[in-house]
């Protein structure tokens, strides 16, 4: 047997290769949409995929599955549930075979068998893993976000993501009666999860790539609950805020992502070709820390910089109907964080400028320059009755923030700049210093005149100063 899992640290998700050495067959589960990734493996391998699948309609990538499919001509499996809303709507029209609870297929002499395991999405299955050439035996269970390392798969983002109001208590109860599934495995089958720890497809996830059900059974929270009613308080309670863009996720891998055939290359702009985008309507994407945007940026630029966060940031920030071009980055770069926003969607963008030559293009009016303040800073200018916008998280928020800040979490900041007090200045505040800087970059591209707090709450914990945790 042959196992291959691909980890993209991006979204912090896992996809599996797994094949039959002996007959040089292989399916991919949980693909993402840089196929390549996978015909590479699979060549080095010496296998071909013959079957792509996946456990559920993902939220937070576009799915590369179709794509795979078409490309290699493999058959292609997906759940047979869901209902109305949330079946997959290509299936039918692109010949897939829909896999029931308890189907089986084989890649040589591996079988992988289809668990319904609802409860993270109605549609979601699972897969254990045989490998037949060895024992009946069953070796692991292809997860997905039904069961993670020490959590379990989040069951309210059809509402809070995709806003089919009125489903998260349902769900949250399909996945205690999903739990049941697991009763017949034993202890030894190896647990592969479709997320890690930095996913918002769950709470807590573990860092560990792999578990096993037996020692899941013993550490694992979500596990230890013998009452209905009390895992659906605890699975719901503290859920982090699901990035904006899931629902554009949801919607696009039910209906079916495009087959575009490659991942992009996007090419360096000349001064004439970047003022052209601009005047068309594109967006500038300043790739750079915050120190070097404060310094010297295009006028109406978002400031994202290209680090751990940025494709959540850029999936719940950018426009999914606007080109974007992408400032101060080198080639490699530009096509590192152009294949990242690939992988949700985000498939329009022109080209890219290095870092230290947009500024000799001549813009008009020229770069603008952007403001930053410390904690004491901060405080003295709220004595001069400036407004403070808090972007944090709403956890965040409740163990502590500044009595007279007004609470907009980040991702919902472009919708919501009408809500900001005032045409004046306005001050921006985070843990400390980095989402609150993308956030005065918003501001700034809506007429706002906006100084970043550096340090944010943390700096102004430090520094000694008032805060409250009342609402």
């Amino acid at each position: 047997m042959l196992f291959r899992r691909f980890y993209e640290d991006s979204l912090a998700q896992s996809s599996y290769l797994i094949g039959c050495q002996a007959t040089g067959e292989a399916v991919v589960i949980d693909a993402h949409r840089d196929a390549d990734l996978y015909l590479r493996a699979a060549a080095a391998e010496g296998v071909r995929i013959t079957h792509v699948t996946e456990t559920h309609i993902h939220a937070d990538y576009l799915s590369g599955t179709r794509e795979l499919a078409d490309r290699t001509a493999a058959e292609l499996l997906l759940s047979a549930y869901g209902g109305d809303d949330w079946s997959y709507r290509f299936g039918r029209a692109e010949g897939a075979t829909l896999l029931g609870d308890g189907d089986e297929f084989s890649v040589g002499n591996v079988r992988l068998r289809a668990l319904h395991t609802p409860g993270h999405t109605p549609e979601h299955i699972s897969f254990v893993v045989t490998d037949g050439a060895t024992t009946d035996e069953p070796l692991g269970l292809i997860s997905g976000d039904f069961l993670f390392v020490g959590g379990l798969g989040r069951p309210d983002l059809l509402e809070k993501a995709a806003g089919v109001e009125g489903t998260m208590e349902a769900a949250a109860r399909q996945l205690f009666a999903s739990l049941s599934k697991l009763d017949a495995l034993p202890d030894h089958v190896q647990v592969w999860p479709g997320h890690g720890a930095g996913s918002a497809c769950g709470k807590a996830l573990g860092a560990m790539p792999s578990s096993t059900l037996g020692y899941e059974r013993r550490v694992n929270p979500g596990l230890s609950y013998t009452d209905e009613d009390a895992f659906v308080a605890y699975i719901l309670a503290d859920q982090p805020e699901p990035p904006a863009y899931f629902a554009v996720m949801k919607y696009a891998n039910r209906d079916g992502p495009r087959v575009v055939g490659g991942l992009p290359e996007p090419d360096r702009l000349s001064g004439g070709e970047l003022r052209e985008h601009l005047r068309n309507g594109a967006v500038a994407v300043d790739l750079r820390e915050r120190d070097a945007f404060a310094a010297g940026h295009i006028g109406g630029s978002l400031n994202l910089p290209f680090n751990g966060s940025f494709t959540n940031w850029a999936g719940s920030l950018l426009p999914y109907d606007r080109p974007l071009v992408l400032i101060g980055v080198d080639a490699a770069t530009a096509e590192a964080a152009a294949r990242q926003l690939f992988l949700i969607g985000l498939d329009d963008v022109e080209g890219f400028v290095p870092a230290g030559v947009f500024g000799e293009f001549s813009l008009d009016p020229g770069l603008e320059r952007a403001e930053s303040t410390d904690a004491a800073g901060a405080a003295r200018r709220l004595e001069q009755g400036l407004p403070l916008i808090d972007v944090r998280s709403a956890s965040e928020w409740s163990g502590g923030h500044v009595a007279e800040a007004r609470h907009i979490h980040l991702g919902r900041l472009p919708e919501a700049v009408d809500e900001v007090p005032g045409d004046g200045p306005v001050l921006v505040m985070c843990q400390s210093g980095g989402r609150s800087a993308i956030a005065r970059s918003i501001l700034l591209a809506n007429g706002r005149r906006a100084i970043n707090v550096e340090g944010g709450m943390t700096g102004w914990m430090r520094a000694g100063l008032p805060f409250t945790t009342e609402e």
